[in-house]
């Protein structure tokens, strides 16, 4: 890249904990160099919508913006919407780049969720989450009062633009307990589904179909995981830290046609240090990809995935879904 000038800047904001990137002066800076701005928005359809939430990427300047409408809003599942914005994209590119990839029989389901949906945020544009925000506020309080729970806001860091209200994610460490540990327990106990599962927290999305009494009951299945767990004196360390996910040490061995082609074995996990994957492992979340066909097989792949999969991690894509063995390439 040295001496190349970027051909754009992709950034994901919000991220799925709702905490937002300063869009306004990354899309200032970007701008003076002449460079557009992409946004990954598939959490944050809804912002814009009221006074307490986050501006939208295109409020703050992005040039484009891609948006999981389903995710936040109420149309179907799979239906997205790309806004654009500006200049610095040249919309019959878009466009020709869409119709090599979109399908010539779309499905009118989807397009129709997706018209309802702007048609129901068309109606009362200004005040349509009101009760949703008031009720993730008052659920972000209580909870946050229980002890042996945590609460991430604003205090959690040092400086950060805003966070998305409508996302509540909790804290269980201090109980002794996993984020996978505590979301099984509420699921059994109260039926309580949550949003996204870690191995030190939960995170919870208030939106427009959320009700008083899904927050009341959310409150008490938090009560009673601290009401049961505190007394015990459940050590925090017994929550491992987890080790940083390997996303920066990749080494590819072979292509992903070479690895597609390629003969394969099943080998012990035990002996697959800087073997060539054969096969796509992705734990869930965060749904990244950890190895893929024709990677090295690092010693800090190996320890993330044994880690995350003995804390309660899915592993999707994995042969073997108890990771005993994995799928090398004969190279």
């Amino acid at each position: 890249m040295k001496g190349q000038k970027a051909s754009a800047v992709f950034i994901t904001s919000p991220t799925y904990h709702g905490i937002c990137s300063n869009l306004s002066e990354i899309s200032e800076l970007c701008h003076s160099h002449g460079i557009p701005l992409i946004v990954d928005e598939a959490h944050g359809a809804h912002f814009g919508f009221h006074a307490q939430l986050p501006n939208s990427a295109l409020q703050q300047g992005a040039d484009l913006a891609i948006q999981s409408t389903h995710k936040v809003l109420c149309s179907l599942t799979q239906s997205s919407m790309l806004h654009m914005s500006g200049n610095l994209v040249d919309r019959e590119r878009i466009c020709k780049c869409l119709q090599m990839l979109q399908s010539t029989s779309p499905s009118y389901l989807l397009l129709a969720s997706l018209d309802a949906a702007r048609a129901q945020l068309g109606e009362n544009p200004r005040t349509i989450f009101n009760e949703a925000i008031e009720m993730a506020i008052g659920a972000r309080d209580q909870i946050g009062r229980i002890p042996g729970i945590s609460i991430l806001d604003f205090r959690s860091f040092s400086a950060f633009p805003v966070i998305d209200p409508l996302r509540v994610t909790i804290g269980t460490w201090k109980l002794g307990l996993s984020g996978f540990e505590a979301d099984d327990m509420l699921f059994r106990e109260y039926q309580i589904m949550s949003e996204l599962v870690g191995t030190h927290s939960i995170t919870f999305a208030i939106n427009l179909g959320t009700r008083k009494e899904h927050v009341q009951k959310l409150v008490l299945g938090m009560k009673h995981l601290s009401n049961a767990l505190l007394p015990m004196g459940i050590e925090e360390d017994r929550v491992q830290v987890c080790h940083c996910a390997p996303f920066d040490d990749v080494n590819i061995s072979l292509n992903p046609r070479e690895a597609f082609f390629a003969s394969k074995r099943r080998m012990a996990i035990s002996n697959c240090l800087g073997q060539i994957s054969g096969e796509l492992i992705c734990p869930y979340p965060p749904g990244i990809p950890v190895l893929i066909p024709g990677e090295v097989i690092t010693r800090r792949s190996l320890d993330y995935l044994l880690q995350v999969q003995r804390e309660g991690a899915v592993i999707s894509g994995a042969s073997d879904p108890l990771l005993s063995t994995l799928i090398v390439c004969n190279v």
